[in-house]
């Protein structure tokens, strides 16, 4: 097998540069449950929100606005992460309620069943 030398017409890879990044001492950290995503062809939106039980309202917390290049390595970042933490305490798992989750998982009393928490939907 012959070597590979790096050939002179050919750009030698970029020194990493080192990012600082202020982290202000008054920054407040906002807890969010849910998350609304929409995109154009130039960005993605994500707005994180915070819906509390038996509330039919929620509040945006913050609002992200990304590149679809960022948002794919911020996938890949949270699935590195995710990986990780299930490593290190187990498995993350999600409750079972068919392809409607996102719709069943923040799901508003109906009328007349506020105060019962065992009521089970009919499938």
């Amino acid at each position: 097998m012959s070597e590979q030398k790096q050939n002179p017409s050919q750009p030698a890879e970029p020194k990493k540069k080192r990012i600082n990044i202020h982290m202000p001492k008054d920054l407040k950290p906002v807890y969010a449950n849910v998350a609304f995503i929409s995109h154009s062809l130039a960005e993605l939106v994500i707005d994180f929100s915070q819906v509390l039980p038996r509330s039919p309202r929620g509040t945006v917390q913050a609002r992200i606005v990304m590149t679809p290049m960022h948002a794919k390595m911020l996938q890949m970042a949270l699935a590195q992460n995710l990986a990780n933490y299930e490593r290190q305490f187990g498995e993350i798992r999600l409750p079972q309620r068919g392809s409607a989750l996102a719709e069943n998982f923040f799901r508003f009393p109906q009328e007349g069943q506020e105060g019962s928490e065992d009521n089970k939907d009919e499938e």
